[in-house]
């Protein structure tokens, strides 16, 4: 089956104008990826795993980004791998630091098996939320784990040892090497493995109705000589800084794509999962939980990537902000002056925010420093006009008119310091990774630039005119 849905997945996938080729690995993992060494997909193999890795065509000849082109084809996708109850996932390359998931729940708690009674009401939720999708779990499924115990007096009586049936059991199942083909040229021989066919070992009753030879040369069917009990195999248990924790895991999809947007809305419904006797279930949002005497839900993923990057970024800001203080204290020799010129910079969020909007984008890590960048341009509009404005009144002129002279003189270089960075930012408009960088850069300088020549000076105005007869 496995091949089977493989094989019809890659058909449609070969199908698809923008798919310049594709390579399929059944059974075995594909070559890995900086996005797959964080996922793991080099443990993936068996019969019931495989990977189809699609490159598409030149982005210089399509007019759609990858991410559009991986939404187009998911529904489609996902509704072959429903025909054969598949498990499918659309995993696209990240633009930044490779994560588990997109969107990563970890439950914490004093007892796994109840971690795990959490974890799955957890992915309910998942599967229920708008724009959440490929709603998924690290937890097996309850499979049926057979145990073969070899009743030694009645095997004495028919003349048949224990390594005797495991030797043959094990031969069945797995295979065994009976030979090699005659090759000899060849650098390393081919081996000759012999198994029962599918069809044969489909059930216990099939494995237990083959013979095994006594020494009489009687053959004995297993079912006479072994005791078969059947259990549940036990589940893997993962660990996370030595703490057991089940993942709960999915992408997102849809209009809105970011992690926090899912997070706020599922965060309400996590108040109705059904707890354990006398707990409760505690969110975490930036730090894994300490306690293992509570049952916590830690989210993970793209949104810790998120919170750490803003927070990085938050910390940079300020510190930009406290040199750029520094400095125009000590060029200035004035505590408050200062704090005018910094004015502009909370103006050119009101153009970022806007151009966000208006673009349809989200406010990310790029656009974070394009805000950041762009402190200094601000800054030195607002100093272009203040220190014109100073040196007019060291001749002299009245504040009114020194204000009113500084921003005829001013403006010209002023608009040229905006169109220039405005222009410059235009060839990264469009690109997916430094697009919030660009709208940044444009929105926030334009805005700004015409509010500080309003703003800046009607509060220094202000702040002044008591002070300057």
């Amino acid at each position: 089956k496995t091949q089977a849905v493989t094989a019809d997945i890659a058909a449609y996938v070969g199908k698809q104008p923008m798919v310049e080729n594709y390579q399929a690995y059944v059974g075995t993992s594909g070559p890995i990826s900086f996005n797959g060494l964080v996922r793991h997909y080099d443990l993936r193999t068996g019969d019931n795993v495989a990977d189809i890795q699609v490159n598409l065509v030149d982005k210089t000849e399509r007019s759609i980004q990858s991410h559009d082109i991986a939404k187009g084809m998911r529904d489609a996708i996902i509704k072959i791998g429903a025909q054969y109850n598949a498990n499918v996932k659309i995993v696209e390359l990240p633009p930044g630091p490779p994560v588990l998931s997109t969107l990563v729940a970890e439950i914490y708690g004093p007892n796994y098996a109840e971690q795990i009674a959490i974890g799955k009401q957890v992915k309910k939720i998942f599967a229920g939320t708008e724009d959440v999708v490929d709603a998924d779990w690290m937890v097996e499924d309850d499979e049926k784990e057979y145990s073969i115990k070899v009743d030694k007096e009645k095997a004495m009586k028919y003349g048949v040892v224990t390594a005797q049936v495991t030797a043959i059991m094990n031969g069945a199942l797995s295979g065994m090497v009976a030979g090699n083909i005659n090759q000899p040229n060849a650098y390393t021989q081919t081996p000759i493995r012999l198994q029962l066919k599918d069809a044969d070992k489909t059930t216990m009753n099939d494995v237990l109705s083959m013979n095994v030879a006594g020494m009489q040369g009687n053959m004995v069917p297993l079912r006479d000589i072994v005791q078969v009990t059947t259990a549940i195999k036990e589940k893997s248990i993962y660990r996370k800084n030595q703490k057991e924790v089940v993942y709960v895991m999915a992408d997102m999809a849809g209009k809105l794509e970011s992690p926090f947007y899912a997070i706020s809305k599922m965060s309400d419904s996590l108040t109705s999962i059904k707890m354990p006797a006398g707990y409760t279930l505690n969110e975490e949002y930036s730090k894994q939980p300490t306690r293992l005497d509570v049952y916590s839900l830690k989210w993970d993923g793209e949104w810790q990537i998120t919170l750490e990057v803003f927070r990085d970024l938050g910390l940079a800001f300020l510190v930009v902000i406290i040199i750029i203080y520094m400095l125009i204290v000590g060029w200035f020799q004035n505590f408050t002056v200062p704090l005018i010129m910094l004015a502009a910079i909370p103006l050119s969020l009101i153009g970022i925010l806007i151009g966000h909007w208006m673009m349809g984008a989200y406010f990310t890590a790029t656009s974070m420093i394009g805000f950041i960048a762009l402190a200094g341009v601000m800054v030195r509009n607002s100093i272009l006009l203040i220190d014109f404005i100073n040196i007019r009144l060291d001749e002299g002129a009245p504040l009114k008119q020194a204000i009113i002279e500084a921003g005829a003189v001013r403006t010209t270089p002023i608009l040229l310091t905006a169109g220039a960075v405005a222009l410059g930012a235009v060839i990264i408009l469009f690109d997916p990774v430094f697009q919030g960088l660009a709208i940044s850069l444009m929105g926030g300088t334009v805005t700004s630039t015409f509010l500080t020549l309003i703003v800046v000076p009607l509060l220094y105005y202000k702040m002044m005119r008591n002070k300057i007869k």
